[in-house]
């Protein structure tokens, strides 16, 4: 039976002297096994190992910068979405006589707004926003979404404060409504 050298060199895949050089190879390498001593890669092996290791680094590389630009993507879509927000859902006629103070940038800023405005910041029903040294007077509810997107836009928001629309004088007052009341 021929072996595998003798079948590549009759189907012409490899030339005599290839076979040869293959053959000295393997006995050097033999040898060294045999005396002990560490014998180094071929060529070819330290080519194929540089290759790979280059090819590694290559696509960790790859892997950070797309990392990166996808979350630099992100930021600018993010910020794309609450500018939209706020341009949608700005209130606008709200300018007045009564001065509203907030800080933006580290500044303080005055926003004249009318009285009804002014009691609406105060008691939490609006709130204050601001992006891109521009500012915006939206709903409370409006200003609790651009909150959960990023919570640094908003300047001012209040508290609620529960209004007494009790009427002091109502002699029902320590009644209670039964549940079950059908009107």
């Amino acid at each position: 039976m021929a072996s595998l050298q003798d079948q590549l060199l009759k189907a012409g895949l490899t030339t005599k002297q290839k076979a040869r050089q293959a053959n000295s190879d393997q006995r050097k390498k033999n040898k060294q096994k045999r005396s002990g001593v560490k014998h180094d890669l071929s060529l070819q092996e330290k080519v194929k190992q540089d290759l790979a290791k280059s090819k590694e680094e290559k696509a960790k590389k790859d892997a950070e910068l797309n990392a990166e630009k996808n979350k630099q993507l992100a930021q600018k879509e993010t910020h794309l979405r609450i500018l939209q927000i706020l341009q949608h859902h700005k209130l606008t006629r709200i300018e007045g006589e009564t001065e509203y103070n907030y800080t933006f940038n580290n500044k303080v800023k005055k926003l004249l707004v009318d009285v009804i405005t002014h009691k609406a910041l105060v008691n939490g029903r609006l709130a204050i926003c601001g992006l891109d040294d521009t500012t915006y007077v939206v709903t409370s509810e409006t200003a609790e979404k651009i909150a959960t997107l990023d919570s640094s836009i908003i300047l001012v928001q209040n508290d609620k404060v529960e209004t007494n629309d009790v009427v002091e004088d109502d002699p029902y007052a320590e009644f209670q409504i039964p549940d079950d009341l059908m009107w």
